[in-house]
């Protein structure tokens, strides 16, 4: 059951589109909509924009925290590479939980306790400097847009499932657009009870078809066994689908030159790589040679570790959620919660990639918005040879989870980077005497701002794998901001000028090595002779956290023992402030004055 839609500008058909799928999707994306609306009749202070009044209850929060870290990378990404890759990749979403561990024991309680509205406001307080407030910034906005790449990736590949016909560049344009106005009208406050209510879309979303699938399918087991140590050619009918037994090939054999294979789970032996290398287009080997022999594999597992987990407790746009809960007992109550909810979650992605890699083998034939990364939105549809309009309903569920993925992680990142413009750049360095009223303004503008910036760059990385642009942001982010938290929370002998060189060593490092990445990736610089002839210097590019968050490290601790005589005079109040009880009342002047300014 199709039905034909046109471009409303007449510039041709979007394709058949499948009404069912549409109408959930439609469905998630009203409902933000209209939560948006609703919620930012209640948005009406500072405080309100910037932490939601600071009264977000601990299931709430945690929900919120949830819906906004289980981005596309998580439902959709980790799916696409266990499909493409295989096991190797669950360091990702065991890391991705994990990271909250780190938060729980290190962080969040000292975080709250301290007070403010944005990480710029913490760097401030603790070090007694504006001037650290401007470095703290830039790292905002640098870890905030990287990290809305693969969000946009998401929403150009789920709109382009969605409308056949529809270029990647308008699913981005036209999700950018929803998410940036629901900011704008509601800030915070207005995003809270949007993002809780989306992680719960997002559970139901990757749970409900995985069960459907392996009932009709077969379980688990089944497929994982179907992979185990052979490859399939993709030109033979599937096994499992047709249940008609095909020529199944050692690794050892060699593949014939017009023929494309899959890599099986587990390592490729060196024949397997020479025979997968040989299936393809000249142009194509060296970079496929490059990517899976790496002879510093262990090197590059332990530098991803190393950016995830460290990362987690390093982005901005999470951070910030725990300065909406009451105290530091609720946000580290709100860690723990998050830490149950997405790690159930996570149970779900690497299923579908299983399935996926036997039951739509046809996808690692495609790149871009139509490769592996839409196994979790396409592999529902095939229900429909079995019970006709029940994987159209499922594929739907699947559609509106993954709009709930994307835009609330959108959504995060946007109110972070607002926050950061409206409140550090224009309340706190622009113009220090600003109203609480113009800061609103100015957060509403920003909003816009940003927003577009983020969906201009958005287009340009169809090319890239979501959770590839996911790594890179959680390494900028692990070499930045969790050196400057983790040193400045338990370290009184942090001076401002260590840990101003540490954030800016380590960082722009870790940034530069970004921009190289992506730029290759997508085409803008040739690469790949050069890291075929330099495997050690591609991982210590493409997976640099490993060398520069400790090199952050070591410049915060060097830098502050040489400038020791400038460690903040009230350094043991400082401490006082961000690990003493809240019974015992203790307050920083810092933070009393901020707050009045905002309008309390």
């Amino acid at each position: 059951m199709k039905i034909p839609l046109l471009l409303a500008a007449g510039q041709g058909p979007l394709g058949d589109v499948d009404p069912i799928i549409f109408l959930f999707s439609l469905i998630t994306v009203g409902a933000t909509i209209w939560m948006g609306f609703r919620s930012a009749r209640t948005s009406k202070t500072a405080s309100d924009f910037f932490v939601a009044g600071r009264s977000v209850s601990v299931g709430w929060n945690a929900s919120a925290i949830s819906g906004e870290y289980l981005s596309a990378a998580s439902f959709m990404g980790i799916a696409g590479m266990v499909m493409a890759n295989g096991y190797d990749v669950l360091w990702y979403p065991v890391c991705y939980a994990c990271g909250y561990l780190f938060l729980l024991l290190f962080i969040a309680g000292p975080l709250r306790r301290f007070g403010a509205y944005t990480i710029p406001d913490f760097a401030e307080g603790r070090y007694d400097s504006p001037l650290f407030r401007k470095i703290a910034v830039c790292f905002v906005l640098f870890i905030g847009f990287v990290y809305t790449l693969p969000q946009m990736k998401g929403a150009g590949v789920t709109l382009a499932y969605i409308f056949p016909g529809m270029p990647y560049w308008g699913g981005v344009l036209l999700v950018g657009a929803v998410i940036t106005l629901n900011v704008a009208l509601g800030g915070m406050k207005g995003i809270t009870l949007v993002q809780a209510f989306q992680y719960w879309i997002k559970m139901f979303a990757i749970s409900l078809p995985v069960f459907v699938l392996m009932a009709v399918y077969g379980f688990y087991g089944t497929h994982l066994g179907a992979n185990n140590g052979w490859q399939f050619s993709l030109k033979e009918p599937n096994p499992i689908v047709s249940g008609v037994e095909v020529a199944r090939k050692p690794l050892t054999e060699k593949a014939p030159k017009d023929d494309k294979w899959i890599a099986p789970f587990g390592p490729l032996t060196t024949k397997a790589v020479g025979a997968a290398a040989a299936a393809l287009p000249v142009e194509q080997r060296a970079a496929y040679l490059a990517e899976y022999q790496k002879p510093y594999s262990l090197l590059y597992t332990y530098s991803l570790i190393i950016a995830l987990v460290c990362g987690t407790a390093g982005l901005p746009h999470i951070l910030v959620r725990f300065y909406t809960n009451p105290d530091g007992g609720a946000a580290k109550r709100t860690t723990m919660w998050v830490m149950i909810l997405i790690g159930i979650f996570y149970v779900f992605p690497p299923i579908f990639g299983v399935l996926g890699r036997n039951l739509m083998p046809d996808l690692y034939a495609a790149t871009g918005a139509k490769g592996p990364d839409k196994v979790v939105l396409e592999l529902p549809r095939l229900l429909n040879e079995r019970i006709p309009f029940l994987g159209s309903i499922l594929s739907g569920i699947t559609c509106a989870g993954a709009f709930a993925a994307f835009m609330s992680t959108f959504s995060g990142l946007l109110v972070s980077m607002t926050g950061a413009f409206a409140h550090d750049i224009y309340g706190r360095i622009l113009k220090p005497g600003a109203t609480a009223a113009e800061r609103m303004r100015m957060f509403k503008f920003g909003a816009v701002f940003i927003g577009g910036i983020a969906i201009l760059l958005g287009t340009q990385v169809e090319a890239l794998q979501i959770n590839f642009m996911v790594n890179q942001a959680f390494a900028i982010a692990a070499s930045s901001y969790f050196p400057l938290l983790f040193m400045s929370v338990w370290w009184r002998g942090m001076t401002m000028k260590g840990a101003a060189t540490g954030m800016l060593g380590g960082g722009l490092c870790a940034l530069l090595c970004t921009g190289t990445i992506i730029l290759g990736d997508i085409g803008k610089i040739d690469l790949v002779a050069f890291w075929v002839h330099h495997p050690l210097l591609r991982i210590l590019v493409e997976q640099p956290a490993i060398w520069t968050m400790p090199l952050s490290l070591g410049l915060m601790f060097i830098v502050s023992k040489a400038t020791a005589a400038q460690v903040p005079s009230d350094i043991r109040m400082k401490m006082l402030v961000l690990h003493a009880p809240e019974e015992l009342g203790l307050k920083q002047e810092y933070i009393q004055e901020h707050q009045a300014g905002a309008g309390h």
